[in-house]
């Protein structure tokens, strides 16, 4: 029994692709490489919240989501109507 090769997630193989071509740039050179990372880096300023990992990327998106519960897409009236009093 023959097995196919399983195929690239494509995903996964964007990513190759954007390494080898970032590898190819600094001309394979690990110095190089982290030299044009720290410059892009001084260009691109992060200004969003760092998430060092899986629990804080958890606590953010759980501090989104009451967020967003609070604001409310429907008003909701706290007293039940009153009955219409006949005369």
């Amino acid at each position: 029994m023959q097995t196919e090769p399983m195929k690239a997630d494509p995903i996964l193989q964007e990513i190759w692709d954007i390494k080898d071509r970032l590898a190819a740039e600094a001309g394979y050179d690990v110095n190089r490489f982290v030299q044009q990372l720290r410059e892009w880096s001084a260009k691109h300023p992060h200004d969003g919240p760092v998430v060092r990992n899986a629990e804080e990327l958890r606590q953010l998106v759980a501090a989104k989501e009451r967020q967003r519960a609070g604001q409310p897409t429907a008003a909701i009236n706290e007293e039940p109507p009153k009955p219409e009093q006949s005369e």
